[in-house]
């Protein structure tokens, strides 16, 4: 099989999906062989490892079509597509169209964005990339719901399959904070690459409130800033995140970690926090990977309401704060920093209910969705 998609070592949420679903299939199913071809953007160049087939040059057409090529000449079973609009070349991505018209296997399209207004271009470009996929997941029921009202996809064609998580045993925060130099603080946290729609401004704005409740928190922002917009606007974007802080004079109270930390690093800067935010701006957000994994290491988790994050905190796993709102976010956050108790048995709910979206067994719910997409093709040509 083949999956086409970002993959590490570009930096951004998909690569890094797209990885971790290659190597869990690969650890899960030692009989298949596992390949992936990497979409490259415009004018950069990566060190891509041996599994990685071949790449695309996102704007370069010619490369869409050489890729249909190789995977139908090497007798891929099923094609494993990542779509996000933004990563594939030409208006709405509709380059990668030259690709999946060409293949002759079944397609099986995980979609991590679902627009619930799409412009005309998006619309048309995303009809098409279902009409030719045998089998569709999303990661929320949410995307299920916007896929059969939106774009009259049957049920039967729909898998929700949640975002993985890395099998981590459940930690307490203090050994890790110690690790981190923040030992017997109270640890507020935000991973992830840095983009204005993060709403980090927004935690920021709420220390002041947070540090009067508890005068010993640091609020600690982990990831280096996304590289689209390092190539727009350079760190300006970092830069007034800082500046925010120190004309709030809590300069020393904001730290920020600065780097793609490797996953061993990441998951130990996860295991220090107490509370982990996700101040998310947009509630069209399908899917969050840091939530995923924050949630998964039993994290309490304050959040603003995107879909993946009602979806995931539904039932008392977490809380959520209205979209752009220090005060709320303030009241939150010192909330569960004061009440040890809530906190622990928040996390442990969270810990506890992640366990079914461990790699291992998304992994295994993706190979079923494969063979069944593979089955009917072959039933289809019988």
């Amino acid at each position: 099989m083949a999956l086409i998609g970002n993959a590490l070592p570009r930096r951004c949420g998909i690569a890094t999906f797209t990885t971790d679903l290659h190597q869990a299939i690969a650890a899960l199913r030692r009989d298949l062989d596992v390949v992936t071809v990497a979409m490259t953007d415009h004018g950069c160049s990566y060190d891509y490892p041996p599994d990685v087939l071949m790449e695309i040059g996102d704007q370069t057409i010619g490369d869409y079509a050489r890729a249909a090529d190789m995977l139908n000449y090497s007798a891929v079973d099923v094609v494993s597509l990542q779509h996000e609009f933004g990563i594939f070349g030409g208006e709405a991505g509709a380059h990668v169209m030259q690709l999946l018209e060409r293949l002759t296997m079944p397609i099986v399209t995980t979609l991590h964005t679902v627009l619930d207004a799409p412009s005309p271009a998006e619309r048309q470009v995303l009809d098409r990339i279902l009409a030719r996929s045998t089998r569709v997941v999303v990661m929320a029921e949410k995307g299920r719901e916007l896929l059969h009202d939106n774009h009259l996809v049957p049920d039967g064609k729909i898998e929700v399959i949640p975002h993985g998580i890395h099998d981590f045993p459940f930690v307490e925060p203090d050994e890790a904070k110690a690790t981190f130099g923040f030992a017997g603080r109270p640890v507020i946290l935000t991973f992830g690459l840095l983009s204005p729609n993060k709403g980090i401004e927004i935690v920021i704005d709420a220390m002041p409130a947070i540090l009067r409740r508890c005068p010993a928190a640091v609020y600690v922002v982990l990831g280096a800033t996304h590289p689209n917009l390092v190539r727009e606007r350079g760190e300006t974007y970092r830069r007034g995140l800082a500046a925010r802080a120190q004309a709030l004079g809590i300069a020393d109270h904001v730290v920020f970690l600065d780097g793609f930390v490797d996953k061993a690093t990441l998951l130990d800067a996860i295991s220090m926090c107490d509370v982990y935010v996700t101040p998310y701006l947009d509630e069209a957000q399908m899917t969050s990977g840091t939530l995923a994994y924050s949630f998964g290491l039993g994290k309490a988790v304050v959040s603003t309401p995107y879909w993946h994050a009602k979806e995931l905190l539904a039932g008392g796993r977490g809380v959520l704060v209205p979209f752009a709102d220090p005060d709320a976010t303030a009241r939150a956050i010192g909330q569960l920093l004061l009440d040890g108790g809530r906190r622990r048995s928040m996390s442990r709910r969270a810990y506890a209910s992640s366990r079914s979206t461990i790699w291992q067994r998304v992994a295994q719910r993706y190979v079923d969705v494969f063979e069944d997409a593979r089955s009917g093709a072959c039933q289809a040509r019988c």
